[in-house]
This record gives C-alpha cells, sequence and structure tokens, in this order.
C-alpha cells in the first residue's frame, strides 16, 4: 500500500513538473532575443542593425548584390520574398541559398513576406495566416539558424481602412502563437498597419499586448517611415514612446523621398543612433513604377550609387558611420548602451531668411490621405514668438469628427476643436515648427477649417 501511494506521489510530482516545463517560456541559449527591450544576440550583445532591403522575389538572379551591400558597410539585409499568394512563391531551397549568400558575406538575414502589403485596401493581398503558412512550409530553409535568421512575419499587412485593421493585435498575437507552436525559435519581427507608418497608433497602443502574447518574449516591431513622418518631432514622438515603453522597435523601412510626402530621413538616421535602434533603408535597386528615386545603387551595380544610396551609406549617422558586424561573425567591440537623455525639442532651422508669423503662432492644415468614409490631417504650428506651450482650435465642417491623433491631446466638445502641445513639444522658438496630426470621419470630401492658434 505504502509502496502503490509513493509511485503514485512520484507520478504526480513528474506530472507537476511537466505542467511547469510547458508553461515556462522557452530560454534558448542561441539566436537573438529582446531583453530589457532591446534586441541582443545569444552571448547578451547589443545588435543595433543597419542594413537596406533587396527585393529577391522580383530579381532572384540579383543575389550577388548581397556583397554590394556588405562592401558599403551594411552589417544587415532585408529579403524580400513571396509565399506564392501575389507573386512567384520563394521555396524552400531558394531561402535556404538565401540565408547561406548571407552567412557567407557576413550579413544578418531578415527575411520577410511581401504578399501581404496593403490587406484590407488592397484586394490581392494575402493576411497574416496565409503568410504563417508560408513559413511552415519553408521552415526547414531557416531551422537552427536563429544566430543569422530574423523572421519578419509579413510585410505592411493591412492598409488604412481602421475596421480592417482593428484586428491587427489580434491576428499578429495569432500569427506569432502559430510559427511558436510550430517550433520556431528565432526573433520575430512584425510590421505596423497603415502600409507599415502606423498613423493611426494601432501598433504604438497594442504593441505591449502582442510582445506579452509571445511565450519566448521575442518580438520587435517594425515602423516603417514615409510621408507621415515629415516632421522631426513626429520621428522623435514615436521612437521615444517604444523605448519609453521598454518595448524593442526596428525602423524596418524608410527612404529619403516618396509619393505621399517627404520623410525627414535625417531624423530619422540621428534620432534611432542616439536612442540605440536599427533602421533599414528601402531600398538596394530595381524599384519601378515612379518610385526609381529609392534605388540607392544603379542597376544593382555597387559602383554606381545614387544620392539616395551616398547619403544612407556614407551620410551622417550612415551605415558606414554607424555599422557594427554581428558578433556572431566576429564582428567589432559590443555596441555601447544610448545615453537616452531627455532631448531637447529639435530645432528645425528654417530655409532663407524667414519671416515670423504675426502674433504667437500661426496653424496650417493640410488634408493628407483619404479613403470611404475617413481622412487622415496634419497641422503644422509655427511659432510667432517664442513659446512654452500652444493651443490650436477650429469648428469641425459638417459630418466630420476626430478619431485618432498623434503629437498633441486633442478634445472635441460639439464640433468645436482643441488641439493642445503634447508637452515634449510645446517650447518653440520664434521661427521654428512643429507638426500633430490626426484621423477623422468624414461624409462629404474632407474641408479646410479655419484655425486659431494661441499660447
Amino acid at each position: 500500500m505504502m509502496r502503490r501511494w509513493a509511485i503514485a506521489l512520484a507520478s504526480a510530482l513528474a506530472l507537476v513538473a511537466a505542467l511547469f516545463v510547458q508553461v515556462l517560456p522557452a530560454q534558448a541559449d542561441t539566436g537573438f532575443r529582446v531583453e530589457n527591450g532591446r534586441l541582443v544576440d545569444a552571448a547578451g550583445n547589443d545588435f543595433i542593425i543597419r542594413g537596406v532591403s533587396h527585393a529577391h522575389t522580383w530579381y532572384p538572379q540579383e543575389l550577388d548584390s548581397l556583397a554590394g551591400i556588405k562592401s558599403l558597410g551594411a552589417n544587415a539585409v532585408r529579403v524580400v520574398l513571396s509565399s506564392g499568394d501575389r507573386w512567384t512563391e520563394n521555396d524552400a531551397a531558394d531561402v535556404a541559398n538565401v540565408v547561406a549568400e548571407c552567412k557567407a558575406h557576413r550579413l544578418i538575414c531578415v527575411l520577410e513576406v511581401h504578399d501581404t502589403t496593403g490587406y484590407g485596401e488592397e484586394s490581392a493581398a494575402a493576411t497574416l495566416d496565409q503568410a504563417v503558412d508560408y513559413w511552415l512550409r519553408v521552415q526547414e530553409a531557416v531551422e537552427g539558424e536563429e544566430d543569422y535568421v530574423l523572421v519578419n512575419i509579413g510585410n505592411e499587412p493591412y492598409g488604412n481602412d481602421a475596421a480592417t485593421n482593428e484586428a491587427w493585435a489580434a491576428d499578429t498575437s495569432a500569427a506569432i502563437d502559430r510559427l511558436r507552436g510550430a517550433g520556431f525559435e528565432h526573433t520575430l519581427v512584425v510590421d505596423a498597419p497603415n502600409w507599415g507608418q502606423d498613423w493611426q497608433g494601432t501598433m504604438r497602443q497594442q504593441a505591449q499586448g502582442v510582445f506579452d502574447s509571445d511565450p519566448h518574449a521575442n518580438t520587435v516591431f517594425s515602423i516603417h517611415m514615409y510621408g507621415v513622418y515629415e516632421q522631426e518631432s513626429t520621428v522623435v514622438g514615436y521612437l521615444e514612446s517604444f523605448v519609453d515603453a521598454g518595448l524593442p522597435l526596428i525602423v524596418g523601412e524608410f527612404g529619403h523621398d516618396h509619393s505621399d510626402g517627404n520623410p525627414d530621413e535625417d531624423a530619422i538616421m540621428h534620432h534611432t543612433e542616439r536612442l540605440g535602434l536599427g533602421y533599414i533603408g528601402w531600398s538596394w535597386s530595381g524599384n519601378s513604377g515612379g518610385v526609381d528615386y529609392l534605388d540607392m545603387v544603379e542597376d544593382f551595380d555597387p559602383a554606381r550609387i545614387t544620392p539616395w544610396g551616398e547619403r544612407i551609406f556614407n551620410g551622417p549617422d550612415g551605415i558606414a558611420e554607424t555599422a557594427v558586424e554581428a558578433p556572431v561573425y566576429g564582428g567589432g567591440e559590443p555596441t555601447e548602451e544610448p545615453t537616452d537623455e531627455p532631448t531637447e525639442e529639435p530645432t528645425e532651422e528654417p530655409t532663407g531668411e524667414p519671416t515670423a508669423p504675426a502674433g504667437d503662432c500661426t496653424a496650417e492644415y493640410t488634408v493628407g490621405n483619404e479613403w470611404p468614409g475617413g481622412f487622415q490631417a496634419q497641422v503644422t504650428v509655427t511659432a510667432g514668438t517664442d513659446l512654452d506651450g500652444w493651443t490650436v482650435g477650429w469648428t469641425l465642417p459638417g459630418g466630420e469628427g476626430i478619431t485618432q491623433s498623434w503629437n498633441a491631446v486633442v478634445s472635441t466638445s460639439g464640433s468645436e476643436v482643441s488641439a493642445a502641445d503634447a508637452g515634449y513639444n510645446a517650447v518653440l522658438s520664434e521661427g521654428q515648427s512643429t507638426s500633430f496630426g490626426f484621423t477623422g470621419t468624414r461624409q462629404d470630401p474632407a474641408e479646410v477649417p479655419e484655425l486659431t492658434c494661441t499660447s
């Protein structure tokens, strides 16, 4: 009887121990991981991505580009793949070859599925669930490569449809859960909605919950900075919101110009360097459809560098100046922790001889993107004298409402809107500008209202 009881007790204890093993997050001793909100390698060294994207799925014959990318100083490359839902699928053999080439050229490989781009607005786009189906098909090509490969689940997985974007957090968490359940040990990278630009603030607001859903606590968030990020204060506000929250972030795409506006690439590169965050520029070569100005080299030739390539590789805070080769390849000394001191508000020097606006401040209202039932707008505040705080007011045109805002504290009372500074952008020198943005609902084409600006 006693022996039976002892055997039963031992079995029960073994079952309890097994349950503990199942619920504790896996702690891999190889591969990249997130530690205290930062991407580190297996030895605990900070790894700050300094790389560019390469459009492999459309130019599979140009894989030699990795040698050129490395020769100009990059420590990482983001490789465009297709799941077969919109373009020709890159099968497991091809992916294995890409990984081998990355390793041969001492580059960290960020692999991404591009077919998800603009889901909900782009009719041909694949879902994140379809992207996961693809990763499971090519799993053998990346298994065991956690020291060298990051998995960017799906590029810009939602467009600008607010109703569809509500599913971003749940769908992203579900994708992470499926990959972890299938045995993916890699650092996972997840893109923001709004074609990657997150101007509705969906990723910024829900990132913590998505991060917490990863049983390995090994997910990095990726923001794409194009026309939404024209103002330095907008760049700073977004980057610092993740750093302050202790959440890992990279700028997974950006350019020096774009069809939806002129991003501030100088601010993007300076402040990612200041904060110790990674960036990946778009893109090496092969752009078309009117955005060929985003090519960094002409015809995939590293000897024919373009102005954009010159800027990102050789300019201030550029790749050549700031990249450190991954320690797994025997790269340089571990990167020092950034000193995230409170920053002074960016001072944007006006071009030419500025004329200070009359009064304390003025505000200029610009309508950006519009879609059925909604729109995005930006307001630029310019100081007429030194300011320590500002408020912009206007009356909403008929049928319009405000749904989301950033870089300002926006409140409404009936049709009256009041937008006050967000604190970090309150102090403006005479002639200096800052901006805030918001999304709204509409019945008719969005109108530009009369604004008041007071300090």
